[in-house]
């Protein structure tokens, strides 16, 4: 806890998982078996558990440990876990293919109830189910009941099947009983019948599961005693276990909804700092006025209401919020729904999550021509969250679907100028802005899809969103330097308006385009064609943006110093454009 209250991190999560942790640890050797987190911020203690105490002190930091599994940073780790709904899926492939390989180890997949609000966990269950692969699904449930199927009889078949004496038997009649095939038949069917007959459905078990639970996760020797009962069966089954969300801690443990992913806070009190404005409340406060002018405003969220700012207008238009759990397919599939009845529905996800939902983008919105209005939070680098967060592909997928308008704010007025036009619009649209505060760009320049911020006549920058004001500080840098920069601000990225950049590269020859966005699919590209086509290529060029998109974790500035996209850097990469001697004294 000391260290999440000093760095940040997911705490609630992990705290609830602690003593499930240990226990998976007793039964399994995660250096040989495979233990498939969903999501990965339930695995501190397992990372704590795997060598890694002494480096934890670094954890979410520049160079430091992930706040996610990572298998380059341990073969500990089965695999990257930072999106929700996978590990089934991902487990059943291991189990696959150890069976196909011949190896000994065993597979365990540890999913969140969460989780299970995402449709590829249950297409997971449904193929692990009837795979007949020795695996082990833990259901880690510390929030929600599932559904009726798991009540009053199930716990009380429970509390029969974790006691000692009932695995035994089951073991001593497996063991005597199993090898009489006929007899086994015949008893295990008059068993399953009586069962039929006087306990609820089970969904799990009719999806081939063996079922144990509900139990005490906080029970470690139970749950060791379970787990290896579970590995032992040699067949697909699930351990229900219920938790308790930031166990131990007591402010957490009240809402663990405030401290699942946490900014630094005081661990004596628990108090945090007071939120500053961002773009997310900022678009939540805009969103709610909108909404008290027309009742056809309707607010969707994948289980991110409190990250995406929504949770005032859940609060005051609880008939027009929506929150359809981790399922952004699911969401964005139901807004093209909404829209094509007349509504105005607004999905605010992250960039990173709304990756998820791109067939529907086309399939559902495109194509019917559904004007949804999609509201892109964490576009861009998004800091200590590391490489599963950054929302470094948005503008590349994004401007590929038909018909969808791409929007990128830089301050807080152009948000709400941008969210107006979107909701006033007669296409559909997506807004993309960064995480956390505007910077020393406050202005609105939103009337003109390519703004012209600084005239010059040396070099042109072009860029988009909060990183302009990198790109503005490196051009003051620049004139005292003697350079002379334009600057050029992209507002709208899916049609480019070309004539101011065209009349400036005519001016100065020289082109530098700064992003936050991954090479593939980046503007930058897009520009080079274009100014090609219409004879004005550039004498000289460069393109800064994220590479591959694979971004370490720390902090933003970290991030842009380490890209070359700080003022530093981008002033380094037109000067050297210039040439030294094209450097006005």
């Amino acid at each position: 806890m000391q260290t999440v209250a000093k760095n940040g991190g997911h705490l609630a999560s992990s705290l609830g998982a602690v003593e499930l942790t240990v226990a998976l640890h007793r039964v399994y050797d995660s250096a040989r078996d495979r233990l498939v987190f969903d999501v990965g911020h339930q695995a501190y203690a397992h990372k704590l558990l795997t060598g890694r105490r002494e480096a934890f002190a670094t954890l979410r930091r520049f160079g430091g440990l992930g706040g996610f599994p990572r298998p380059a940073e341990s073969p500990d780790d089965a695999a990257v876990a930072g999106h929700a709904s996978t590990a089934i899926s991902v487990a059943l492939g291991m189990a696959r293919a150890r069976t196909l390989r011949g190896e000994g180890c065993d597979i365990a997949a540890v999913v969140g109830d969460g989780a299970l609000t995402g449709g590829t966990a249950y297409e997971g269950l449904n193929d692990a189910g009837g795979s007949g692969e020795a695996l082990v699904v833990v259901l880690n449930d510390n929030a929600m009941s599932i559904s009726e199927n798991v009540g009053g009889m199930a716990r009380l078949l429970a509390r029969a099947r974790v006691r000692p004496g009932y695995l035994a038997f089951k073991r001593f009649y497996r063991s005597t009983v199993g090898r009489l095939r006929g007899l086994y038949r015949f008893l295990h069917g008059i068993k399953e019948g009586v069962k039929d007959l006087l306990l609820p459905d089970n969904m799990f078990e009719d999806m081939g599961f063996y079922y144990l639970g509900p139990i005490d996760g906080h029970d470690v020797d139970t749950l060791e005693r379970t787990l290896r009962y579970a590995r032992s069966l040699r067949i697909p089954v699930l351990v229900h276990v219920v938790t308790v969300k930031g166990r131990g801690y007591g402010p957490a443990e009240r809402e663990p909804s405030l401290y699942h992913g946490v900014s630094p806070f005081d661990p004596e009190t628990g108090l945090r700092p007071a939120e500053k404005e961002s773009f997310s409340s900022r678009f939540g406060a805009a969103l709610c006025a909108r909404a008290e002018r027309d009742n056809t405003i309707a607010a969707i969220t994948a289980a991110m209401a409190e990250g995406t700012g929504l949770t005032e207008f859940a609060r005051r238009f609880p008939e027009r919020f929506f929150d359809a759990g981790i399922a952004e397919g699911h969401a964005a599939a139901m807004a093209a729904g909404m829209a094509l009845r007349g509504l105005k529905p607004v999905f605010a996800v992250y960039s990173t999550f709304l990756q998820r939902a791109f067939d529907m983008l086309i399939h559902d919105m495109a194509l019917g021509g559904a004007k949804v209005v999609l509201a892109v939070d964490r576009a861009g680098l998004v800091g200590p969250d590391g490489p599963t967060h950054q929302g470094a592909f948005d503008v590349g997928y994004l401007c590929q679907v038909p018909g969808l308008a791409v929007l990128a704010p830089s301050s807080y007025a152009e948000l709400e100028a941008m969210l107006d036009r979107a909701l006033d619009g007669d296409t559909a649209c997506a807004l993309r802005y960064a995480r956390g505060q505007e910077g020393a760009f406050t202005g609105d320049s939103s009337g003109s899809d390519t703004a012209l911020l600084r005239e010059g006549g040396d070099v042109t920058l072009v860029s988009y969103g909060v990183l302009i004001n990198e790109v503005l500080a490196a051009a003051e840098a620049l004139s005292e330097r003697g350079i002379s920069a334009a600057v050029l601000k992209l507002n709208r990225l899916d049609r480019l308006d070309m004539e101011p950049v065209e009349r400036s590269l005519r001016q100065t020859g020289r082109l530098v385009v700064a992003e936050d966005t991954a090479r593939a699919g980046c503007i930058g590209f897009r520009l080079l064609a274009e100014v090609g086509c219409r004879s004005c290529f550039p004498r000289r060029q460069r393109l800064l943006n994220l590479g591959d998109g694979v971004v370490a974790q720390g902090s933003v500035a970290q991030q842009r110093h380490m890209l070359g996209l700080d003022a530093g850097g981008i002033a380094r990469a037109a000067g050297a454009l210039m040439g030294e001697a094209e450097v006005k004294a």
